[in-house]
This record gives structure tokens, sequence and C-alpha cells, in this order.
């Protein structure tokens, strides 16, 4: 039985497995068999997180916090997990190659994942001029001409920060009025860079190695019209991947986990939630790994506090039942 198991491969189950092992817990992280590392994986320049000056690609950031976690002793499974018994003093991760892993503590840090459009193209060019961070990406679109698609408060947040680099930003938007926020609508209606295209959705990306356009359709005449364009911003939402946890964590009415204060507490005493699963509103890499810093923290704090004949349990060799 393991002291600690993590679940999710992001910043904040890399930062949790990080703490957690060098506070000698040996946690066992489950990562995915197929998207390990999350969303940072398909970025490319990553130029605002803390201590890289000069940028970092994506993919490399997270094979870093990978090896710091596996150099203080971090166990790596790379399966997916498909059910948690997570009441009771033992919690129990059913994995998809039939293992189950035992453990007094569970991190939950499977993060989100943004909508997409659905469309031809739009994967292929992930990275390549397709995003759905503005915070991200927006650097890389000085005196550009893109596009950002969707109509409520994220999507008018994302095309006004992308002014300050953009020199044109168009935003598509399926119906005649938005759903934001009058405060948004009105910020973003002001902004003489702002350029609304009502009634319209995106049916097309063009470009073969980077975003040169779009091609949209009206909605209500079925008329069509190609823009060209240096970048892509989907706007369209975002789903906390919390399946697991139906009918066991508490959740609030945006679909994340419940967590106490600032803690990463949720109503079943043991279980931790971290990262975007919790967080509905800022979803970066560096609030995330310090969310699995809290939830490591929170781990190890419950540890402590348990009698010591139940730590014991967890101090023998560690397997799969």
């Amino acid at each position: 039985m393991r002291h600690v198991i993590i679940i999710g491969s992001g910043p904040a189950g890399y930062t949790a497995a990080i703490y957690a092992a060098r506070a000698s817990l040996k946690p066992l992280l489950i990562a995915s068999s197929v998207e390990a590392g999350g969303e940072l994986m398909k970025t490319t320049e990553v130029e605002n997180y803390p201590g890289f000056a000069e940028g970092i690609q994506g993919p490399e950031l997270m094979a870093q916090m990978l090896a710091q976690a596996e150099k203080f002793g971090t166990e790596v499974v790379y399966d997916d997990v498909v059910k948690l018994e997570l009441e009771g003093d033992v919690k129990r991760v059913h994995l998809g190659n039939g293992d189950v892993h035992e453990a007094l503590t569970v991190i939950f840090a499977t993060g989100s994942a943004y909508r997409k459009l659905g469309i031809e193209d739009e994967t292929r060019l992930s990275g390549h001029g397709v995003s759905w961070c503005a915070t991200c990406d927006g650097f890389f679109f000085r005196q550009k001409t893109i596009a950002v698609v969707g109509g409520g408060d994220s999507a008018m947040e994302e095309a006004t920060f992308l002014t300050k680099f953009a020199d044109k930003v168009y935003v598509v938007h399926r119906k005649d009025e938005l759903r934001a926020s009058k405060a948004m609508q009105e910020r973003a209606f002001a902004d003489p860079k702002i350029e609304f295209l009502w009634n319209n959705e995106v049916k097309h990306i063009y470009g073969d190695e980077l975003v040169t356009g779009i091609g949209i359709v009206n909605t209500v005449d079925g008329s069509e019209r190609t823009i060209d364009l240096s970048g892509l911003f989907v706007a369209i939402g975002a789903d906390p991947r919390t399946h697991l946890v139906h009918g066991q964590l508490e959740l609030n009415p945006d679909g994340t986990v419940k967590v106490d204060g600032r803690s990463s507490r949720t109503n079943i005493p043991g279980v931790f939630a971290a990262g975007d699963v919790i967080d509905p509103t800022y979803r970066q890499a560096v609030t995330a790994a310090g969310s699995g810093t809290v939830a490591a923290l929170d781990a190890e704090h419950y540890l402590a506090a348990l009698p010591k004949e139940t730590l014991a349990r967890a101090t023998a060799e560690p397997a799969a039942v």
C-alpha cells in the first residue's frame, strides 16, 4: 500500500510528485497511456513559466518536471485509471491493465480539456497558429491579424487581451448577441482593434505549416467567406476531467472539484485535488504547479495526523493487488 497516489501528469501532478517524493512519501504517479504530460505537450514555446528567461518548449518543460519527480523517487505508471474507490481509510485505484493500487491518500490532478471546434486541421495546426490560450500564445502574434471564436466572458477577455499584440482581432460568434457579462461586452465593443463577425461559424482552417486563414459560414443565409489571418484562438470553454469522481467528490456548479477554501481538501478525507480540475479561471501552468504544491503538503499533513499503526501499513514495499 502507498502513502500517496497522484492521478494526472500535468504541472499539478508532477509538482505534487516532486514535493511528496522529497517528503519521503514514495508517491506513485499514474500518467495517461496516450496523453502523459497534459496540455503543455501540445504547446510549442512557453515564455511565461518562471525560471526560463529564453523560453522553453512545452514538451521539454514537462520532461524536466518528470525527471525531477523521478529523481526524488516518484514511480510513474503509464496507464489509464478506469475506476476509483475513494471512501474509507484505504483508497483503491483501478487501472486499465487490471492492476489495483492502494493508498492512504490520493491527489486528483487530471486537469481540463479545452473544447474544440471539431473541424478539419484544428488539431494539426495546434501550436502553429491555432491556440486555446491567449495568455500563453498572444505574444507570438504581434502586428498580426487573428480571430477569436466564442461569445462568453472568456472569449471577450481573450479578444481584449490579444489587442495588446495584434493589429486586428476578429471575434467570430454564431449568434447576433453575446453571452458575456455587460462589462466584458462594453470593453470589447469599445476596442477599435476588435471587429465582430455576427452569425458566423468557422468551418475551415487554412494553412500548410502555419495558419493562413479561415473559412466562415453565415448561420442565417448560408453565405461563405474567407478571411486571411495568422492565428485562431478558440475560446468556447473547457471541461474539467472529473468523470472518474462523479458521485464521489463534491463538484462546483461549473463542474470543477470543490475544495475547502484555498486548500486542496475535498469532501472525502484523504482525497485532495489540484490544478485545472479545481480552477475554472486561470488555467496556467504556474498556477497549476502551485496548486500541486498545496495538495502534496495537505496530503503530508493528513498522513502525519494518522495513527502510527495505520501509517505502518504503508511502509512495506508497495505493490499492486
